[in-house]
């Protein structure tokens, strides 16, 4: 028989927000992140803006020996799990630490240490590299350190997708707690990637935008977007099978019901154009949950202000949910965080439990000129006070990975 799932702590890290209630508050408030990058040298550099965590302090979690052996996107997700392991109550009291796993992923892992030893190799010799290197470099550590921090011994693993990353983690969170491997499991994604290096990688690519308005950066489905905003932090979830959750008094969200993973089989970094895996992904995750596409209420595009996944984003759409489509309200979350990368999938699993619990359906913000291709309801006009009962979360990544959440509002 399989079992009910329940999102019951949330703990984010974002150039948005650093508490859950701030982060929600400044996303329905289309209060967006983005900003000049002021962390490295941009006179050379064709893309000036970032959605950078400034407010992050990472000396409130760690200690100074912790913080010098660690990368910042591992300090991210450190954090960010224990604000949602505070945040869900005691879970050490109630289960079997081998019954609690941690599934936290980065699509990218420690690449400012990368950056930083390898300059010193070039500029030192090998000698000089870090004793810390590796660890501090490999995507895993983040769910190797919350799994040492908590004391928590079930499958420990970073799934690593690229931008689908922590949406494919907390789908198999999911499965494993619904089907019985686990009880609990702390899940989601980290990612720190805003430095000279990555910025310039992502921009020969002609991935990120080039805009030096923060507030026309980061724009999804208008038709003058033209790539997308790097962003960097965490956020982590607990998730929990809902009878040990209720029998414990915590507070739930919102219940996890449906999951699909697909892959597009095409292109390293571009959608497939008809946009089959993507509506292969969202066929499975309702099919998964056991409803129809007619009883879905809001869609987390993943949306990222390219041209081609915008573009593809709205053909899949329309493919899964027919003449419904028109009407269905579809937003993007990444309007004001940027994209978290290996994160956004969390991030925005985030947005759908708190949309759920509120009944508030988050914009789309800065959005001003309309596409012809992209002509659904993207919640331009601010936040919409609506009640949600299934809510689906997009993830899509480069490699042609899709990944699809389906969530239910809590019922008692």
């Amino acid at each position: 028989m399989k079992r009910h799932v329940v999102i019951t702590g949330i703990g984010i890290k974002c150039s948005v927000g650093n508490r859950a209630d701030e982060f929600w508050k400044n996303i329905c408030a289309a209060k967006h992140g983005i900003r000049q990058i002021d962390t490295f040298d941009t006179t050379s550099s064709e893309v000036k803006v970032a959605a950078i965590n400034s407010d992050f302090k990472p000396e409130e979690y760690l200690d100074r020996k912790t913080l010098r052996r660690t990368d910042r996107f591992c300090q991210f997700a450190i954090a960010a799990a224990e604000d949602a392991l505070e945040d869900a109550g005691n879970l050490k009291d109630c289960y079997d630490p081998f019954r609690v796993g941690v599934i936290v992923s980065s699509g990218i892992g420690g690449f400012g240490t990368i950056e930083k030893e390898y300059s010193k190799y070039l500029e030192k010799g090998g000698k000089r590299i870090s004793v810390f290197f590796v660890p501090m470099m490999i995507s895993n550590m983040a769910a190797g350190m919350i799994s040492i921090r908590s004391g928590f011994q079930g499958a420990n693993m970073d799934i690593v997708t690229a931008c689908a990353s922590s949406a494919n983690a907390l789908g198999e969170a999911f499965h494993k707690i619904r089907d019985g491997y686990l009880d609990a499991c702390i899940t989601g994604g980290s990612e720190a990637a805003i430095t000279d290096f990555a910025i310039n990688g992502f921009n020969n690519m002609t991935a990120l935008s080039r805009s030096d308005d923060p507030d026309r950066a980061s724009i999804p489905f208008d038709k003058e977007r033209d790539g997308f905003v790097m962003s960097e932090g965490a956020a982590v979830l607990v998730l929990e099978e809902l009878e040990a959750a209720k029998k414990r008094g915590a507070h739930i969200y919102a219940e996890v019901v449906g999951y699909g993973a697909t892959g597009d089989a095409y292109h390293v970094t571009s959608p497939a154009p008809d946009g089959i895996g993507a509506i292969k992904s969202m066929e499975f995750a309702i099919a998964d949950a056991g409803i129809t596409p007619a009883e879905v209420d809001y869609l987390n595009a993943h949306g990222t202000s390219t041209g081609p996944n915008d573009r593809v984003e709205t053909l899949a759409a329309k493919a899964v949910f027919g003449e419904r489509a028109k009407s269905l309200p579809i937003s993007s979350t990444k309007s004001m965080t940027g994209h978290m990368l290996g994160a956004a999938g969390a991030a925005e699993s985030a947005v759908c439990a708190l949309a759920l619990k509120d009944g508030v359906i988050p914009p789309t913000a800065n959005y001003r000129t309309p596409d012809e291709e992209c002509d659904l309801d993207y919640v331009t006009e601010g936040a919409r006070k609506q009640p949600i009962r299934y809510a689906l979360s997009n993830s899509l990544g480069f490699g042609g990975h899709n990944a699809t959440i389906c969530f239910k509002k809590y019922e008692d």
